[in-house]
Protein backbone atom coordinates (compact mmCIF):
# COMPACT_ATOMS: atom_id res chain seq x y z
CA UNK A 1 0.00 0.00 0.00
CA UNK A 2 0.96 3.54 -1.13
CA UNK A 3 1.04 6.92 1.10
CA UNK A 4 0.49 9.71 -0.81
CA UNK A 5 2.05 12.98 0.40
CA UNK A 6 1.32 16.35 -1.07
CA UNK A 7 4.13 18.42 -1.12
CA UNK A 8 4.20 22.13 -2.07
CA UNK A 9 6.39 23.21 -5.19
CA UNK A 10 9.03 25.92 -6.12
CA UNK A 11 7.78 27.08 -9.32
CA UNK A 12 6.23 24.72 -11.85
CA UNK A 13 9.19 22.67 -11.77
CA UNK A 14 8.04 19.87 -9.49
CA UNK A 15 5.42 17.13 -11.09
CA UNK A 16 2.70 15.44 -8.55
CA UNK A 17 2.94 13.97 -5.68
CA UNK A 18 5.29 12.29 -3.31
CA UNK A 19 4.07 8.64 -2.44
CA UNK A 20 6.09 6.50 0.18
CA UNK A 21 5.77 2.49 -0.11
CA UNK A 22 7.31 -0.61 -1.47
CA UNK A 23 8.55 -1.58 -4.51
CA UNK A 24 9.76 -4.94 -5.33
CA UNK A 25 13.21 -5.68 -6.57
CA UNK A 26 13.48 -7.48 -10.38
CA UNK A 27 17.36 -7.25 -10.62
CA UNK A 28 20.01 -6.34 -8.54
CA UNK A 29 23.06 -6.65 -10.43
CA UNK A 30 26.81 -5.87 -10.47
CA UNK A 31 27.56 -2.88 -13.98
CA UNK A 32 31.03 -2.93 -13.02
CA UNK A 33 33.90 -2.30 -10.06
CA UNK A 34 31.51 -1.08 -6.54
CA UNK A 35 28.73 -0.37 -8.96
CA UNK A 36 24.92 -2.24 -9.44
CA UNK A 37 22.35 -1.07 -11.24
CA UNK A 38 18.80 -2.31 -9.27
CA UNK A 39 15.67 -2.47 -11.43
CA UNK A 40 12.42 -2.15 -9.03
CA UNK A 41 8.82 -2.92 -10.55
CA UNK A 42 6.96 0.43 -9.06
CA UNK A 43 4.02 1.56 -8.42
CA UNK A 44 2.09 4.30 -10.84
CA UNK A 45 2.51 6.61 -7.89
CA UNK A 46 6.40 6.24 -7.64
CA UNK A 47 6.66 7.05 -11.92
CA UNK A 48 5.33 10.51 -12.12
CA UNK A 49 9.12 11.96 -12.08
CA UNK A 50 11.57 14.51 -13.77
CA UNK A 51 15.21 13.95 -14.29
CA UNK A 52 17.21 14.86 -11.55
CA UNK A 53 14.86 14.08 -9.02
CA UNK A 54 15.85 11.57 -5.87
CA UNK A 55 14.34 9.11 -3.97
CA UNK A 56 14.23 8.30 -0.34
CA UNK A 57 15.23 4.73 0.10
CA UNK A 58 14.95 2.63 3.76
CA UNK A 59 17.99 0.83 3.60
CA UNK A 60 17.39 -2.97 5.30
CA UNK A 61 19.24 -4.02 8.40
CA UNK A 62 20.96 -7.60 9.01
CA UNK A 63 24.04 -9.58 10.34
CA UNK A 64 26.19 -7.55 8.07
CA UNK A 65 25.02 -3.95 8.16
CA UNK A 66 22.95 -1.47 10.16
CA UNK A 67 21.97 1.79 8.34
CA UNK A 68 19.89 3.64 10.21
CA UNK A 69 18.75 6.84 8.15
CA UNK A 70 17.08 6.26 4.39
CA UNK A 71 19.82 7.01 1.94
CA UNK A 72 18.81 9.30 -1.03
CA UNK A 73 19.41 8.46 -4.64
CA UNK A 74 19.15 9.96 -7.65
CA UNK A 75 17.11 8.20 -10.42
CA UNK A 76 18.66 6.35 -13.13
CA UNK A 77 15.93 5.70 -15.40
CA UNK A 78 11.90 5.56 -14.96
CA UNK A 79 9.44 3.97 -17.20
CA UNK A 80 5.86 4.41 -16.69
CA UNK A 81 5.11 2.01 -19.17
CA UNK A 82 6.98 -0.64 -18.30
CA UNK A 83 6.36 0.10 -14.21
CA UNK A 84 10.29 0.57 -13.84
CA UNK A 85 12.26 2.33 -11.93
CA UNK A 86 16.15 2.24 -12.00
CA UNK A 87 18.74 3.25 -9.35
CA UNK A 88 22.59 3.16 -10.61
CA UNK A 89 24.73 3.17 -7.20
CA UNK A 90 28.12 2.77 -5.82
CA UNK A 91 28.61 0.53 -2.53
CA UNK A 92 30.56 2.70 -0.28
CA UNK A 93 28.95 1.98 3.11
CA UNK A 94 26.73 0.99 5.07
CA UNK A 95 23.40 1.67 3.50
CA UNK A 96 24.60 1.20 -0.55
CA UNK A 97 25.88 -2.02 1.65
CA UNK A 98 22.75 -3.64 3.09
CA UNK A 99 20.78 -2.43 -0.78
CA UNK A 100 23.78 -4.48 -3.12
CA UNK A 101 22.46 -7.73 -0.62
CA UNK A 102 18.85 -7.56 -1.73
CA UNK A 103 17.89 -10.36 -4.44
CA UNK A 104 15.25 -10.27 -6.78
CA UNK A 105 12.17 -10.40 -5.14
CA UNK A 106 12.69 -8.91 -2.04
CA UNK A 107 11.18 -5.48 -1.44
CA UNK A 108 12.39 -2.26 -0.82
CA UNK A 109 10.33 0.60 1.02
CA UNK A 110 10.65 4.17 -1.28
CA UNK A 111 9.83 7.76 -0.54
CA UNK A 112 9.86 10.28 -3.62
CA UNK A 113 9.82 11.19 -6.39
CA UNK A 114 11.71 13.80 -4.06
CA UNK A 115 13.34 17.35 -4.90
CA UNK A 116 13.08 19.52 -8.27
CA UNK A 117 14.81 18.36 -11.61
CA UNK A 118 16.35 19.74 -14.39
CA UNK A 119 15.15 22.24 -17.08
CA UNK A 120 15.49 22.64 -20.76
CA UNK A 121 14.22 25.76 -21.93
CA UNK A 122 12.54 25.86 -25.40
CA UNK A 123 15.16 27.87 -26.79
CA UNK A 124 18.15 25.45 -25.45
CA UNK A 125 18.47 22.78 -28.24
CA UNK A 126 22.50 22.39 -27.76
CA UNK A 127 23.22 21.00 -24.91
CA UNK A 128 26.53 19.69 -22.84
CA UNK A 129 26.76 16.92 -20.48
CA UNK A 130 29.46 16.63 -18.09
CA UNK A 131 29.54 13.77 -15.68
CA UNK A 132 31.89 11.33 -13.71
CA UNK A 133 31.33 7.81 -12.42
CA UNK A 134 28.16 7.87 -10.40
CA UNK A 135 27.17 11.45 -11.44
CA UNK A 136 26.51 9.99 -14.86
CA UNK A 137 23.35 7.74 -13.31
CA UNK A 138 21.75 11.69 -12.74
CA UNK A 139 22.16 13.11 -16.43
CA UNK A 140 20.80 9.82 -17.90
CA UNK A 141 17.12 10.61 -17.57
CA UNK A 142 17.81 13.88 -18.90
CA UNK A 143 19.13 12.61 -21.69
CA UNK A 144 15.69 11.29 -22.54
CA UNK A 145 14.14 14.53 -21.93
CA UNK A 146 16.26 16.17 -24.33
CA UNK A 147 15.64 13.71 -27.04
CA UNK A 148 12.24 14.16 -26.69
CA UNK A 149 12.09 18.31 -26.80
CA UNK A 150 14.32 17.71 -29.49
CA UNK A 151 17.97 18.79 -28.62
CA UNK A 152 21.19 17.98 -30.17
CA UNK A 153 23.35 16.13 -26.94
CA UNK A 154 26.79 15.68 -26.11
CA UNK A 155 27.70 13.84 -23.32
CA UNK A 156 31.07 13.98 -21.72
CA UNK A 157 31.36 10.51 -19.57
CA UNK A 158 34.60 10.66 -17.40
CA UNK A 159 36.04 7.98 -15.07
CA UNK A 160 39.52 6.50 -13.55
CA UNK A 161 39.49 3.62 -16.16
CA UNK A 162 38.00 2.58 -19.76
CA UNK A 163 36.65 0.00 -17.34
CA UNK A 164 34.77 2.30 -14.87
CA UNK A 165 33.10 4.15 -17.86
CA UNK A 166 28.89 3.98 -17.55
CA UNK A 167 25.93 4.61 -19.46
CA UNK A 168 27.74 5.23 -22.80
CA UNK A 169 25.58 2.77 -24.64
CA UNK A 170 22.43 4.38 -22.79
CA UNK A 171 23.54 7.76 -24.07
CA UNK A 172 24.09 6.28 -27.64
CA UNK A 173 20.58 5.43 -27.55
CA UNK A 174 19.38 8.56 -26.50
CA UNK A 175 20.65 9.87 -29.75
CA UNK A 176 24.02 11.59 -27.76
CA UNK A 177 27.42 12.06 -29.10
CA UNK A 178 29.49 10.27 -26.35
CA UNK A 179 32.52 11.44 -25.63
CA UNK A 180 34.60 9.06 -23.20
CA UNK A 181 37.49 10.32 -21.27
CA UNK A 182 39.83 8.69 -18.47
CA UNK A 183 42.29 9.72 -15.71
CA UNK A 184 44.68 6.54 -17.36
CA UNK A 185 44.07 7.90 -20.78
CA UNK A 186 44.79 11.67 -19.87
CA UNK A 187 41.87 12.94 -21.08
CA UNK A 188 39.65 13.43 -18.15
CA UNK A 189 41.90 16.84 -16.66
CA UNK A 190 40.32 19.78 -16.62
CA UNK A 191 42.40 21.61 -19.42
CA UNK A 192 41.72 18.45 -22.04
CA UNK A 193 38.04 18.88 -20.84
CA UNK A 194 38.32 22.35 -21.90
CA UNK A 195 39.61 22.15 -24.78
CA UNK A 196 36.98 19.78 -26.03
CA UNK A 197 33.88 21.99 -24.54
CA UNK A 198 36.06 25.42 -26.30
CA UNK A 199 35.58 23.49 -29.65
CA UNK A 200 32.66 22.46 -29.31
CA UNK A 201 31.49 26.13 -28.69
CA UNK A 202 33.90 27.06 -31.83
CA UNK A 203 32.29 24.53 -34.18
CA UNK A 204 28.27 25.29 -33.54
CA UNK A 205 27.87 27.07 -29.85
CA UNK A 206 26.28 25.74 -26.71
CA UNK A 207 23.14 26.76 -25.47
CA UNK A 208 23.08 25.13 -21.99
CA UNK A 209 25.75 23.03 -19.80
CA UNK A 210 24.53 20.33 -17.09
CA UNK A 211 26.92 18.62 -14.45
CA UNK A 212 26.51 16.91 -11.34
CA UNK A 213 28.58 16.00 -8.11
CA UNK A 214 32.02 16.91 -9.17
CA UNK A 215 33.90 19.82 -7.89
CA UNK A 216 36.56 20.70 -10.28
CA UNK A 217 33.80 20.09 -13.45
CA UNK A 218 31.56 22.51 -11.64
CA UNK A 219 34.63 25.23 -11.53
CA UNK A 220 35.67 24.48 -14.99
CA UNK A 221 31.70 25.24 -16.49
CA UNK A 222 31.44 28.55 -14.64
CA UNK A 223 34.45 29.52 -16.29
CA UNK A 224 33.49 28.51 -19.03
CA UNK A 225 29.59 29.54 -18.80
CA UNK A 226 30.50 32.59 -17.82
CA UNK A 227 33.06 34.10 -20.29
CA UNK A 228 30.62 32.70 -23.29
CA UNK A 229 27.66 33.65 -21.51
CA UNK A 230 26.13 29.71 -21.56
CA UNK A 231 23.78 29.19 -18.43
CA UNK A 232 23.64 25.58 -16.76
CA UNK A 233 22.64 23.64 -14.22
CA UNK A 234 24.13 21.45 -11.33
CA UNK A 235 22.80 18.48 -9.76
CA UNK A 236 24.25 18.72 -6.03
CA UNK A 237 24.91 15.48 -3.90
CA UNK A 238 24.65 15.70 -0.41
CA UNK A 239 24.02 13.70 2.98
CA UNK A 240 20.14 14.33 3.84
CA UNK A 241 18.96 12.86 7.20
CA UNK A 242 14.55 13.08 6.02
CA UNK A 243 15.17 14.39 2.26
CA UNK A 244 11.67 16.30 3.04
CA UNK A 245 13.44 20.05 4.16
CA UNK A 246 12.50 19.77 7.87
CA UNK A 247 16.11 18.95 9.82
CA UNK A 248 18.08 21.14 7.10
CA UNK A 249 21.18 18.62 7.05
CA UNK A 250 21.40 19.43 3.94
CA UNK A 251 22.07 23.10 3.92
CA UNK A 252 24.36 24.41 1.34
CA UNK A 253 25.76 27.59 0.26
CA UNK A 254 24.36 30.31 -2.76
CA UNK A 255 26.01 33.18 -4.64
CA UNK A 256 22.66 34.76 -5.53
CA UNK A 257 21.68 38.26 -5.83
CA UNK A 258 25.25 40.07 -5.19
CA UNK A 259 25.14 38.00 -1.49
CA UNK A 260 25.01 34.80 -0.32
CA UNK A 261 21.77 32.49 0.54
CA UNK A 262 21.46 29.27 1.86
CA UNK A 263 19.17 26.16 0.65
CA UNK A 264 18.39 22.54 1.21
CA UNK A 265 19.47 20.30 -1.50
CA UNK A 266 16.75 18.10 -0.90
CA UNK A 267 13.88 20.90 -1.08
CA UNK A 268 14.90 23.46 -3.06
CA UNK A 269 17.46 21.58 -5.23
CA UNK A 270 19.00 19.14 -5.51
CA UNK A 271 19.11 21.33 -9.33
CA UNK A 272 20.80 24.81 -8.84
CA UNK A 273 21.85 27.17 -11.33
CA UNK A 274 25.07 26.50 -12.14
CA UNK A 275 26.77 30.23 -11.92
CA UNK A 276 25.00 29.87 -8.46
CA UNK A 277 26.69 26.75 -6.53
CA UNK A 278 29.56 27.14 -4.48
CA UNK A 279 32.34 25.18 -4.62
CA UNK A 280 33.48 22.83 -1.23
Amino acid sequence: METVIEMPTRGALRKGPVAEGMARIKSNDIVTGDYRLMVLDAPPEMLDCRAGQFFHILCPTGESFRPYLRRPMSIYCFDPAAGELKFLYKVTGEGTGALSELRDGAEVNLLGPLGNGFTIREDWKNLLLVARGVGLATLAPLAKEAREAGCTLTAICSARTEALLMSIAEFEAMGAEVIPVTDDAGTSGVEALREVIEGRIAEGGLDAMYTCGSNRILTLLQDIGARHAIPGEIALEQQMACGLGMCHCCVRSFRREGGIVHERVCREGPVFDLQEAMGW
